[in-house]
């Protein structure tokens, strides 16, 4: 365990939450706090013989700007200095190159070049020709889940990575990208805007070392790509046709979506079945651009055929219904309901059989998880289960502040209430070796992506001490702080208020949205209400590798026959029909 000191002297520890921070400051505020933290900052350079005070700055502001530019921020536009910075450094603009060809090709994805199936095969030949052979190539790789997509990317990957080809790992959602080599939120990677409707393109500079491996990334791909809004997907071929001077689709790059349109639709606020629609990438110019490669073969069916076709069956929306889209669950499959309390007990103690364990090491605990459809019922069941974990609770209360301060006083209780999708919770309680989900994206290169999951492990005051459990960095050791988060002017928050809190939330349980991406080894699916957008029982069901590793419990009030084994399937044919076109 680092000692209090290891924290605080780490001069890049320090750096970076500075940066993290001021990101989310004002330009006053961010100059604020970097005159109170140049000094700490600047003890290792001043240890260099003969360096002025000004080199000194000049170099501490440099290793600043690095660290924003890998999140996609500039340094000027928070104006720590009285004057423009211009870092000239040649070595600079390669730095995010080098660290791509550092990425460590493994062997064993090596080896599952010579294990792909017939239509991995098939996928692999034609993708790995357009990159050796220097062709524009746009390709959508469509499977359900368990037809080895992540199995043909790894491949993909390092395959070009082995050659010497830069080839970039991206996906719509965090817990996708962290089970890539290299993985990056496309958001982190491209610096999408979080609202394309008001700004449609990427915010990367010409000039950025970000645009640089741009340019010279020979293969880009890019998983769950169904669930990303279209203009995401668009914002991104405006960026690579400007940085590649081309007005070719995607620059000419060679870049493989994948995903199943089974799954969720991107998130349209208070939208319509058609507005949701309409937002996939199947509604986009670029759909019927894209080489479609199907992939069919289900591996996970080898060990249960009558589950892998019952999921696909939930998908299609062709399981037969029994009322108004409602559809009966195997009884095998289910918790029967009793009470709300005992069986919520049940199913977190089926899911969750020993706690105990996560103080053990033990990652392969943290690929088990409840899954339900708000954020509601997630913090009921995450707020049982840290209550039923052995050890002392630590209380983290954010400080809140309404962003127009004549509403401060009458406000604060209200907005201490509230927690905007994407926000942790005014009052985050947790136990030493609580299992948590990052909620944004504080050092990608380094693995702390939105939706990376850690394990707690010591809590302090202002930091929390916490090991990544899963996916590419999975055992490296990180420290968390607080950082500011704001809503402003938005339609789904009442008001306009700023909260500073660390960015976590406890993961025994998540949404349905949030899981999309990933496999565990235990599901549990409670449904105190029934799903309420495309795709999401299918999501949740198929996390799971076979009927006997998940457990689903219903609230019968919800439903009129009372029955507590059948719940609501909500399929658009629609996007389906378009994706098979």
């Amino acid at each position: 365990m680092p000692r209090r000191s290891q924290f605080i002297s780490n001069a890049i520890h320090i750096e970076k939450a500075v940066c993290n921070f001021a990101g989310t400051l004002s330009p006053l505020n961010a100059r604020k706090l970097w005159e109170k933290f140049e000094h700490c900052l600047s003890e290792d350079f001043m240890k260099i013989p003969d360096i002025s005070t000004d080199e000194t700055r000049y170099k501490v502001l440099e290793q600043i700007n690095n660290f924003l530019e890998s999140m996609g921020r500039d340094i000027n536009s928070y104006a720590l200095v009285p004057y423009l910075l211009n870092f000239n450094d040649l070595n600079k603009s390669t730095r995010d190159t080098i660290a791509e060809t550092r990425i460590t090709v493994l062997e064993s994805d090596l080896q599952k070049i010579d294990l792909l199936n017939n239509d991995q095969k098939t996928a692999f030949d034609i993708i790995t020709h357009a990159v050796f052979q220097k062709k524009h190539g746009c390709f959508f790789v469509d499977g359900p889940g368990g037809t080895g997509k992540t199995f043909l990317y790894r491949a993909l990957l390092a395959e070009a990575r082995s050659k010497g080809f830069i080839a970039l790992a991206t996906a719509s959602c965090g817990v996708a990208a962290s089970i890539l080599p290299g993985g990056r939120t496309a958001h982190s990677r491209f610096n999408i805007p979080l609202d394309t409707t008001k700004n449609k393109n990427c915010r990367i500079s010409k000039q950025s070392s970000s645009a640089e491996l741009l340019q010279k990334a020979s293969l880009i791909i890019w998983d769950e790509a169904p669930m990303i809004n279209k203009g995401s997907i668009e914002a991104v071929d405006r960026l690579l046709q400007d940085l590649m001077d081309s007005n070719a689709l995607f620059g000419s790059k060679v870049i493989v979506f994948g995903g199943d349109f089974r799954q969720v639709l991107p998130v349209v606020p208070k939208g319509t079945k058609s507005e949701f629609i309409d937002a996939s990438i199947v509604n986009s110019y670029i759909w019927p651009h894209l080489h479609k490669l199907q992939l069919t073969e289900n591996m996970r069916a080898r060990d249960d055929p009558e589950f892998i076709e019952y999921l696909l069956r939930v998908g299609n929306g062709t399981e037969p219904t029994v009322n108004n889209d409602c559809i009966q669950i195997p009884p095998s499959m289910l918790i029967r309901y009793t009470n709300d309390e005992d069986s919520i007990k049940q199913l977190t103690t089926t899911v969750f059989p020993d706690l105990s364990i996560f103080s053990h090491h033990d990652f392969s605990a943290v690929n088990r998880a409840i899954l339900t459809t708000k954020n509601e019922f997630v913090d009921q069941i995450n707020q049982q289960l840290i209550h039923d974990m052995p050890g002392c609770i630590q209380e983290y209360i954010s400080r809140d502040k309404c962003i127009e301060d004549s509403d401060q006083t009458i406000m604060e209780d209200f907005i201490n209430a509230l927690t905007p999708n994407g926000f942790p919770p005014h009052k985050l309680i947790l136990k030493p070796n609580t299992p948590i989900m990052l909620l944004r994206n504080i050092d990608p290169p380094q693995g702390l992506c939105n939706g990376t999951r850690l394990i707690c492990k010591s809590l302090k005051s202002n930091v929390i001490y916490a090991t990544i459990s899963c996916g590419e960095f999975t055992g490296k050791e990180v420290f968390l702080h607080r950082i500011c988060f704001r809503i402003e002017n938005d339609p789904e928050s009442p008001v306009s208020f700023e909260r500073i809190q660390f960015p976590i939330r406890p993961c025994f349980a998540m949404t349905i949205n949030k899981a999309q991406g990933q496999t565990l080894d235990f599901v549990g699916i409670y449904l105190r209400e029934p799903v309420f957008s495309h795709g999401q029982l299918y999501v949740a069901m198929s996390r799971a590798k076979n009927k006997s590793s998940i457990k689903i419990l219903i609230k019968p009030a919800i439903f009129s026959t009372g029955e507590d084994s059948i719940t609501h399937n909500v399929v658009y044919r629609e996007v389906l029909d378009l994706a098979n076109e």
